[in-house]
């Protein structure tokens, strides 16, 4: 008595392989979509502890940094700064989820200081993953 092996024919194959493509290109785009309200969520949250920290700079001594010295003040003291307390972050200061650097400026247009992010798309403006995060 000998055993006949059977496997999947082609088309079988080729159904499935369009059952997975059909559902792939269904989950795709919701799930890049979550993927993109994450990283905006998270530069929103970056930016609130970085405006923290720098509040919190300000109360030890009595002054912004400068645009110049940037938010590695946050960090390394500067020289000069009577009254340092740092380092006010627990971890190094980190890019926006795009990896760039958040910008900051101070004094700000829109306050003391100004710290944002330009997106996904790093230029001015734009709507949903390409709007601009900021502190105002």
């Amino acid at each position: 008595m000998t055993k006949r092996l059977r496997g999947f024919t082609l088309l079988e194959l080729l159904v499935v392989m369009v059952i997975i493509g059909l559902l792939a290109g269904l989950v795709a785009p919701r799930y890049f979509d979550q993927v993109g309200k994450s990283q905006i969520k998270v530069a929103a949250a970056q930016i609130d502890s970085l405006d923290k920290a720098l509040i919190q700079f300000r109360l030890d001594t009595d002054r912004f940094p400068t645009t110049e010295e940037g938010l590695s003040v946050l960090s390394e003291q500067p020289p000069g700064a009577v009254g340092w307390s740092g380092p006010y972050l627990k971890k190094a200061i980190p890019p926006d989820p795009w990896g760039r650097p958040y910008v900051y400026k101070a004094p700000g247009e829109h306050g003391d200081f100004d710290l944002y992010t330009l997106g996904k798309d790093g230029a001015p403006g734009g709507t949903a993953e390409n709007s601009d995060i900021t502190n105002w």
